[in-house]
């Protein structure tokens, strides 16, 4: 089974940097896109920030210039460094890695969130 594992969130000031983690576990193949959203009560799920197996990038364009995104392929994890955090950053972080297991089809797998809090 495939499991999705967010980390690293927490309480920040503004302007404070944090990292997240998102670790990839179980029978995978190739991560084709592995991506950032957030989520804040009564709003709709927003894209943060993916990267794909051939590198290409895509930030949501509040976060353009303060956020960026890695990934390590060996040990299958990706990043989020989030710099200059602002109050509106607050929301519940979720990775979610776009793969194949085995020989089977594409699957969207989703972790569990992790709270990111922006407050002085």
């Amino acid at each position: 089974q495939v499991q999705v594992v967010e980390s690293g969130g927490g309480l920040v000031q503004p302007g404070g940097s944090l990292r997240l983690s998102c670790v990839v576990s179980g029978s995978t193949s190739t991560i084709y896109v592995m991506g950032w959203y957030r989520q804040v009560p009564g709003k709709e799920r927003e894209l943060v920030a993916s990267i794909s197996n051939l590198g290409i990038f895509s930030y949501g364009d509040s976060v353009k210039g303060r956020f960026a995104i890695s990934r390590d392929n060996a040990k299958n994890t990706g990043f989020l460094q989030m710099n200059s955090l602002k109050p509106e950053d607050t929301a519940v972080y979720y990775c979610n890695a776009d793969l194949r297991v085995g020989a089977g089809a594409r699957h969207v797998f989703w972790g569990q969130g992790t709270q990111v809090t922006v407050s002085s």
